[in-house]
């Protein structure tokens, strides 16, 4: 199963990413390893996630979601609450 999350940082910033193990990974960002939005932004909240069975869908809707407007993914956050 593959998790596809998104941070927001302290000054509203969103970043999204994919795992397979979405408390590994958050450790990750908490210890700085990895991308350069959370060793910028040390505080951050998990605001929505989604699963897929392969990487290859994961990665398609990271794209997706990576393609729209902000307006589209804040709607995405709000409306659709996260699964943690």
């Amino acid at each position: 199963m593959y998790i596809l999350y998104i941070l927001r940082g302290p000054k509203k910033h969103l970043y999204i990413g994919i795992t397979n193990n979405l408390n590994e990974r958050i450790d990750r960002h908490k210890r700085g390893d990895g991308a350069e939005f959370t060793k910028r932004n040390s505080t951050y909240t998990v605001v929505y996630t989604e699963t897929f069975e392969t990487l290859v869908e994961a990665r398609r809707r990271e794209k997706q979601i990576k393609g729209w407007r902000r307006e589209k993914k804040e709607n995405l956050i709000k409306f659709r609450k996260p699964k943690l």
